[in-house]
């Protein structure tokens, strides 16, 4: 039987001195501590069997999954399904008690926190993260691969395969910067999962 493991791995931080939402917004790229995070990474994955890299199009994931490939002699392949998901407040401050989040014009846009109501409906980053994650197995069946995504559609991932309620509060993630969410395949049965902070909080 063929033993698979798919690592999804969340980016690691990102330049961002505005403090935005910056979602799918072009142009925003790894700081120099996110650079380091995806070297450390990419240093604990090159003893891995790891033979295919695919990444979201978006350049802080393209950045975090290159020292991987490198360190694998691999390209980094792109799936668009691993992309961050879409979020009405993109490119505006959204921390609490700031920015849009206090302009009443913008509370309808909360009505609905289990769909969620101000963005990608859960079930549909969920499906297109489970294509994504069973594409990335079929390449690496039998050895690893890893996927570099984001956030919320990595957090969205772990629990809808584990069959898990798909809302939740964003402060509740298991996904920090750098982390990686590991996925284990038996052939195509899939058997378990871990997490790792290899990179540290």
């Amino acid at each position: 039987m063929n033993r698979t493991i798919v690592h999804v791995m969340r980016h690691g931080e990102v330049h961002n001195p505005e403090g935005i939402l910056y979602g799918r917004l072009p142009d925003y790229h790894l700081s120099e501590r996110g650079r380091a995070q995806a070297e450390g990474v990419a240093e604990w994955l090159a003893r891995r069997d790891i033979i295919y890299v695919v990444a979201s199009p978006l350049e802080r994931a393209q950045e975090t999954a290159a020292p991987i490939a490198a360190k694998h002699d691999l390209s980094i392949n792109v799936d668009d399904a691993l992309i961050e998901s879409h979020n009405v407040f993109q490119g505006q401050r959204v921390s609490p008690g700031d920015g849009a989040l206090r302009d009443p014009r913008n509370w309808r846009h909360l009505r609905d926190p289990r769909k969620p109501s101000w963005g990608e409906p859960y079930h549909e980053i969920a499906e297109r993260m489970k294509s994504a994650l069973h594409r990335a197995r079929d390449k690496g069946l039998g050895h690893e691969a890893v996927c570099v995504s984001h956030q919320l559609p990595v957090e969205t991932l772990r629990r809808a395969m584990n069959a898990e309620p798909l809302h939740h509060f964003p402060t509740k993630r298991m996904c920090n910067l750098a982390s990686l969410t590991s996925f284990y395949f038996d052939g195509d049965d899939y058997v378990g999962w871990g997490y790792s902070e290899i990179a540290g909080r």
